[in-house]
């Protein structure tokens, strides 16, 4: 039996449950369909609730899971009780929370320029809007009477976590905080059976990175990865889907590189 099935069957409706923020497309969308390839029902939630997200949600249930869509703006506490409240209500209580949902700058510029209205509102949306949704989860998770075998919170930072980029630095401070908070929250609930993981997408294709495409597409040429390529959105969805299965069990607070070879410094 794999670790996987062991967890649902220790779950009492049999299939865990995850919640993915910033799900209706992108990497939200390439995480949402992987972790529903491991078994995972999903709870969907995003600012917006469009075609995108329908298509998400079509995507998820045709591998055979169940999946509802939520409307979240991650950055208003006040809607993270409520939400979590309707997924209990409607699947069931959670078992993984992928903190994916982020903005980029509205314009990148020089460091010099960035402006407080900037800074604020890159913080309350990558860091401060996850942190606290974290902090709700894990009071659930330690409430449970009866836990499931495995439980995870996954956070999705950037490599911009450790590479400064200093014509977007608010977006590089808010994604380099995600460590440390991934940390603390797994330093905090290691002993309940819980595990914190911290994600590291390098350059993906997606419309956040849309912008800087042709840049980008030069500078993989010339090597900026070890490996050439483009990053997929289906990249990052399978290395969280493998921490939220449990193959990684005797592991929390790590972070991981899924990003061709990017972090690696060379001379």
């Amino acid at each position: 039996m794999s670790h996987h099935q062991g967890l649902r069957a220790d779950t009492q409706r049999g299939r865990p449950i995850a919640l993915v923020t910033g799900a209706r497309r992108g990497i939200g969308r390439g995480i949402a369909t992987a972790l529903a390839s491991q078994g995972f029902d999903l709870a969907l939630a995003d600012l917006v609730l469009d075609e995108e997200a329908q298509r998400t949600r079509q995507e998820v249930q045709a591998l055979g899971s169940a999946a509802d869509c939520f409307e979240l703006d991650v950055a208003d506490l006040e809607q993270h009780g409520s939400l979590l409240d309707r997924i209990e209500q409607g699947l069931g209580p959670i078992d993984c929370l992928v903190n994916n949902a982020g903005i980029s700058v509205d314009k990148r510029g020089d460091l010099l320029e960035v402006t407080p209205s900037s800074f604020d509102r890159l913080l309350r949306v990558n860091l401060r809007g996850p942190f606290f949704l974290t902090q709700s989860v894990a009071q659930r998770f330690l409430a449970r009477a009866q836990a499931p075998a495995y439980r995870s919170i996954i956070n999705v930072s950037s490599a911009n976590a450790f590479a400064a980029s200093t014509n977007r630095g608010e977006y590089c401070i808010s994604k380099s905080a995600i460590t440390m908070a991934t940390q603390l929250y797994a330093a905090r609930l290691g002993e309940a059976g819980i595990s914190v993981f911290e994600i590291r997408p390098g350059v993906i294709r997606t419309d956040m990175t849309r912008v800087a495409a042709s840049d980008y597409e030069q500078r993989i040429r010339d090597g900026l990865t070890p490996i050439r390529r483009w990053g997929e959105p289906d990249d990052i969805g399978r290395a969280v889907a493998a921490l939220a299965s449990g193959a990684f069990a005797f592991s929390t607070g790590d972070a991981f590189h899924i990003d061709g070879g990017l972090h690696i410094q060379r001379l």
